[in-house]
């Protein structure tokens, strides 16, 4: 029984002494140097090759290195009963949380208008209270995100698929409730898993929906925007900027529009960045649960992809 790293994009090396840190005898290979492809039960993994979990016939778990799952479940190939579990850490959601209160508070006070617009007029500004930050997406993320900005004296709402009563939080649920929800985001948030039916969501439509002069802040996927679409209403004027964490193409090309466009601010996927030291335990015990078999924590749904 082996334990197996593949990642195209993290460091396994930083892994593999994280791992060994904490169990040494761990055998432990590297895709795609696999000794003995048969003996792959558990594999840990960021933004693998297609068709890579196939070559291990006794797979029984997918492990992913980060709490987004949907380089995972993107793969048509994963054998079935695979089970596939997701990273949920108090670290890397406090990190989400303290990012999202910096965009809030960076574009209201207009910190960095100043400098890049080599502009020394004041410009007005508003206060946490004055405004209505929208959250789309309630999860771990999401919540912790809400109750930091609650906790600043922000308005905060939320939206979800299916109903969720959040103290201090103002709840939309369903697609019934998103038009009602997007009317009342002064800010807006995108905490979404990246799912079939969330894939493009930030598009023209919703954004027409939102007050004119709303700020964009999404930290969720890349492929959640509509690229096209947001440069149009930043253009028209219905949009007032966007902050952006994550891209369709990471990292962002040099030539993207985005990088000469001033309304945007881009930062290099950096809102929660998984430490293997704190996530390491959790990795092992659902290891040790999967010789057990014994139910393991934070399991992902295949059918609602989150």
């Amino acid at each position: 029984m082996s334990f197996l790293i593949i990642s195209t994009a993290r460091d396994p090396q930083v892994w593999i002494d994280a791992l060994k840190q904490q169990q040494p005898d761990l055998e432990i290979d590297v895709y795609p140097e696999v000794k003995h492809p048969e003996k792959v039960e558990f594999v840990l993994t960021w933004k693998h090759p297609h068709g890579a979990f196939s070559q291990f016939p006794n797979l029984k778990v997918i492990a992913s290195m980060g709490a987004g799952i949907d380089h995972i479940i993107n793969d048509p190939n994963i054998p079935e009963g695979v089970q596939i579990t997701r990273v949920i850490d108090d670290q890397l959601t406090e990190d989400m949380a303290v990012f999202v209160l910096s965009l809030c508070l960076e574009h209201l006070r207009n910190l960095s208008f100043h400098h890049c617009n080599r502009n020394w007029e004041p410009l007005p500004y508003k206060r946490p209270e004055d405004l209505q930050v929208g959250i789309m997406g309630l999860g771990v993320l999401g919540v912790a995100a809400a109750e930091k900005l609650i906790r600043n004296k922000f308005n905060v709402n939320g939206w979800r698929k299916t109903r969720k009563d959040i103290l201090g939080v103002h709840t939309y649920y369903g697609k019934d409730q998103l038009e009602e929800f997007l009317r009342n985001s002064d800010i807006l948030v995108c905490l979404l898993p990246l799912t079939s039916e969330t894939e493009n969501i930030l598009n023209k439509d919703l954004f027409q929906k939102l007050p004119k002069d709303a700020y964009l802040i999404n930290v969720a996927r890349g492929n959640h925007l509509v690229e096209e679409d947001l440069l149009e209403m930043l253009d028209n004027g219905h949009l007032s900027g966007a902050g952006l964490d994550v891209f369709r193409q990471e990292p962002l090309p040099k030539d993207h529009a985005f990088w000469k466009h001033e309304k945007i601010k881009i930062t290099p996927h950096i809102a929660s960045v998984t430490n293997p030291e704190t996530v390491v335990p959790q990795l092992l015990d659902n290891f040790r649960k999967m010789k057990n078999e014994s139910p393991l924590n934070n399991l992902v749904s295949r059918e609602k992809e989150y």
